[in-house]
């Protein structure tokens, strides 16, 4: 079965890999004839504006470090644009000047004839005190190319920035952020302020990179939208998308029906948060399969849910004698979420690996049941219907038999094979989870926060998707949307709450509430509370 998203309808932003956006700029220049000089100064004249929006320009001092490529001519049309506008600009140049090229180079000697110091940085200790007696410092050092480790004296500039307490303002990306993973490379810049070009780039988005940005803004440098919003660009933030309205002549059977199968003696809490969250979402009937044993005490705890009490293992799992009768009841809902809880019993794992491919509705796997299937990908790949799959890094480490700091190196590229190959949707949970789909669209998801990162969390995303498919939304859409509810009914809960010590039972409780802004404020929320980048 063929997974792609819906369309591409409502998608606000795309953001680039380090070699998609070099493609940018060379068609720009080939099939627009938007030559490398203007597109220089439109990056520059970007950044001034947003300088002169945010902090102010005239009778302020700024220091401006630049390196050698055209992240530092960037900086060299912000220095230009400083002084022409009652500004006081220094500049420092990092490497040698002769290294500047094209346009850079041009700046250079445009810089050059004007009133501006310039200045090459031969120690740290040249340069500590103009930039403490800066009002701002304009970062122009490294730019998306990075691909090495920062050190010497480029490491100790950026310290010395750092330390400096001064308003950063970074061209394209903070000094140091690798482009394509959001990695600090050995030391990198902490900005107030990244005015990114053209498009927002990977390791603007991604963590570390995108704490490092601070406030960030993008200005496509007169890019057509044929260029920025082409459909080879894979990568998007994931934008809210509008649930179907409710109709008042309804029955509960009309806002989907989901099995649940989770659980285990030892795990009480999944298959509650689970069961629940789709109740709370707004979903029609929950089924939750789950030990004899334990089905009493969740019963008291959640009796909105139907229970279907299972045949247990010795250690209290889910039996594999129950395969068939839970094959037979899958055929009566509308989707089957599998795995929160259950446990690593052998006998139960293999019941996972047994049912996952002869289960032919929606599927979704999570927590223990990843742990399972992973030993047996073939089962997914031979799946008739849709499989969604739920990993945190550990997870998708067994998945892909990698080991979590490769993984983090190569974030989006392992997302979009992995997805491909399995012919799954995966959710790569974690801060600024990803969304990855077989055809190799990823969407970044810009909802939650810190205090999410919290035993039962994940078991209330699986309820929340399986709720938002329910809810009548297509299953591409209804899986990003559900991540994207989850992050936000963390963020309502931090509102009254604050981020230390919210818990899954929080981010459950709040699921009404949120549902309900989320209907009445959508132009709002999507517009404007969820605006991770603000268009120049």
């Amino acid at each position: 079965m063929n997974l792609e998203p819906s369309s591409d309808k409502g998608v606000k932003m795309k953001v680039a890999k380090v070699v998609e956006m070099k493609d940018l700029d060379r068609r720009a220049t080939e099939e627009f004839g938007i030559s490398e000089d203007l597109l220089m100064e439109n990056a520059g004249q970007a950044m001034y504006f947003v300088m002169l929006q945010e902090f102010g320009i005239k009778t302020n001092k700024f220091v401006v470090l630049c390196g050698s490529g055209n992240n530092g001519g960037d900086g060299l049309v912000v220095a230009r644009k400083i002084h022409s506008n009652g500004g006081e600009a220094r500049v420092f140049l990092l490497d040698d000047e002769t290294k500047f090229k094209g346009a850079a180079r041009t700046n250079f000697e445009i810089a050059s004839r004007m009133p501006i110091e310039i200045s090459r940085v031969d120690s740290i200790e040249s340069i500590i005190s103009e930039v403490l007696d800066a009002d701002a410092i304009v970062d122009a050092i490294l730019g998306t190319g990075l691909v090495r480790e920062v050190g010497g004296l480029y490491k100790d500039v950026i310290r010395l920035v750092n330390e400096s307490q001064r308003t950063v303002f970074s061209v394209d990306i903070p000094s140091g952020i690798n482009g394509d993973s959001g990695e600090v490379m050995g030391a990198a810049v902490k900005a107030d302020y990244t005015v990114t070009f053209g498009l927002p780039k990977l390791g603007n988005m991604l963590y570390p990179g995108y704490e490092h940005c601070g406030k960030l803004y993008v200005s496509h440098i007169s890019f057509p939208p044929a260029l920025y919003d082409s459909q080879a660009i894979k990568v998007a933030i994931n934008n809210p998308v509008e649930l179907p309205e409710r109709a008042r002549d309804t029955h509960k059977g009309n806002y989907g029906k989901t099995l649940f199968v989770a659980g285990s003696s030892s795990y009480l809490g999944a298959p509650y948060f689970s069961a629940l969250s789709f109740l709370k979402t707004g979903g029609g009937l929950s089924y939750l399969a789950t030990p004899k044993s334990i089905s009493p005490f969740l019963a008291s705890k959640g009796s909105e849910v139907v229970f279907l009490p299972q045949k247990e293992t010795p250690s209290g799992s889910i039996a594999l004698e129950n395969k068939d009768e839970l094959l037979e009841f899958s055929q009566m809902v509308d989707m089957v979420v599998l795995g929160p809880g259950l446990s690593l019993a052998r006998e139960t794992q293999e019941l996972v690996r047994e049912l996952t491919p002869k289960i032919d509705k929606p599927l979704l796997i999570d927590g223990d049941g990843i742990t399972a299937i992973a030993e047996d990908l073939e089962k997914i790949k031979s799946r008739e219907g849709p499989t969604i799959l739920t990993p945190h890094l550990g997870e998708m480490s067994r998945i892909t038999k990698m080991e979590i700091s490769e993984i983090n190196k190569n974030k989006i590229n392992v997302l979009q094979r992995t997805a491909r190959e399995l012919n799954a949707i995966i959710i790569l949970k974690g801060a600024h989870s990803l969304i990855g789909y077989p055809d190799e669209t990823v969407f970044i998801s810009v909802s939650g926060n810190s205090g999410m990162a919290t035993a039962g969390s994940g078991d209330v995303l699986t309820g929340t998707i399986a709720a938002i498919y329910g809810l009548g939304l297509a299953l591409e859409d209804a899986v990003r949307t559900g991540v994207f509810i989850h992050g936000f009914s963390g963020d309502v809960a931090a509102v009254d709450k604050g981020e230390d010590g919210i818990t899954a039972q929080d981010i459950l409780d709040y699921l009404p509430e949120t549902m309900k802004l989320y209907r009445e404020n959508f132009a709002e929320i999507s517009e404007n509370l969820y605006e991770s980048i603000f268009v120049i």
